[in-house]
């Protein structure tokens, strides 16, 4: 099938929504994330775990797959960070610290120059371009795996909706936030596109697997 573009483990809350609309420093995700997330920090390889135990089963092998044959990640510079508009403080690195769990090229979508640089066996490119030439440059960084999308929501939007998107995984957790980004109002948006199939897990939530007709 060659060099699949993937979302993956990507969560959303009941009505659609990925995240806040104001986004800083002291809330990267312009809300409280932590009951959606729930579903993933409970798992036996969820990464940020201290201590023993977690759970096994359907959500685990999820956590476990997510970087199974991935070469390089395309994300929104919002994922990235807080900033906006020219970068004034290239010393803000993202928020994972000397380590990104990423192990990959990555290409953060910016409107505003920045340099590559580094952080042990992460490299960040900042890119300016439409999302096919985008998608070109990080298969050819890949070295024939796979390229996950990343997010955030507007960023997946963007390559949905340039048909370039190949599989997703979307995580549907049963809280709701009433107000923010919305992936979708329904997954039945895309059946004209994705086949989708549906399995729900005893966490309470519901792995929504699409990939392309």
């Amino acid at each position: 099938m060659g060099q699949l573009l993937r979302v993956q483990n990507f969560t959303v809350s009941s009505d659609g929504i990925g995240a806040g609309k104001d986004q800083s420093f002291e809330s990267p995700f312009g809300l409280d994330p932590s009951p959606m997330f729930e579903w993933a920090g409970a798992t036996a390889s969820w990464n940020l775990r201290t201590e023993p135990g977690g759970s096994r089963g359907l959500d685990d092998y999820f956590i476990r797959d997510f970087s199974c044959n991935i070469g390089a990640e395309i994300m929104g510079r919002n994922k990235f960070g807080p900033q906006r508009g020219p970068w004034t403080d290239h010393e803000w690195q993202g928020w994972w610290g000397d380590e990104p769990p990423f192990r990959t090229p990555v290409f953060v979508l910016t409107h505003h120059e920045r340099p590559s640089f580094t952080l042990a066996d992460t490299t960040f490119h900042f890119v300016n371009d439409e999302p096919a030439a985008v998608l070109e440059q990080a298969r050819a960084a890949a070295q024939g795996k796979d390229v996950r999308l990343g997010g955030g929501v507007s960023t997946i939007r963007q390559f949905l909706d340039a048909d370039l998107v190949d599989t997703m995984h979307v995580v549907v957790s049963p809280v709701r936030y009433g107000a923010g980004l919305k992936l979708w109002e329904s997954p039945d948006e895309l059946r004209d596109r994705f086949h989708l199939e549906v399995v729900p897990s005893t966490s309470g939530v519901k792995h929504q697997l699409f990939w392309r007709k």
